[in-house]
């Protein structure tokens, strides 16, 4: 337990002297210039059990197999139905992941959401939004073991990339492109 939290505020140190030094990217518009030639990722879907590292950006282009093969890890469960996730959404988890400093997986609690789906979550939970992110392939929910979750919040509040949702008694961060707001406690 000591490890974890000494890891953990290693993580936060880390990510905070980023953030100051300046090195943090915002990806507010796809449209933009990609600071990395590579980008990278690690995805592990929690209620599938399916694991995929890829590369999705590689010298100043989106590779389409690649967004194919996260959109269809990141379809609604229930549903099996795939969207386009949004490859800005992509590039946002990057820019954490490089802020983070961290090479572990991230673990999905929820990515795309089907109408379907999202209707039947909002009449179970007041904390889903009825015109979800989620249902547009722009929003996702996420944790890094070992990364506390408040850390993560915290650390994806400074891309000032879109809406950061904290959700600490589900232990998750709700990351998404929309506005820039933040939630949660």
């Amino acid at each position: 337990m000591q490890k974890q939290s000494l890891n953990s505020r290693r993580t936060f140190l880390r990510m905070m002297g980023g953030l100051t030094a300046g090195l943090a990217v915002s990806s507010s518009a796809l449209g933009k210039v990609v600071s990395s030639p590579e980008r990278s990722m690690a995805f592990y879907n929690l209620h599938t059990g399916e694991s995929l590292k890829t590369t999705f950006y590689l010298n100043g282009q989106f590779l389409p197999n690649s967004l194919k093969e996260v959109n269809h890890l990141l379809r609604d469960h229930r549903t099996d139905e795939v969207c386009e996730m949004s490859p800005e959404l992509l590039t946002l988890l990057s820019d954490l992941k490089e802020m983070l400093g961290t090479s572990k997986p991230f673990h999905i609690i929820s990515g795309y959401r089907s109408p379907a789906t999202n209707n039947m979550l909002s009449q179970q939970s007041g904390g889903v939004a009825k015109k979800s992110l989620h249902m547009q392939g722009k929003a996702i929910d996420i944790r890094i073991p070992g990364i506390e979750t408040k850390y993560l919040h915290q650390g994806a509040q400074g891309l000032k990339g879109g809406g950061v949702g904290l959700y600490s008694r589900s232990d998750f961060v709700h990351l998404d492109v929309g506005r820039v707001r933040y939630w949660g406690s």
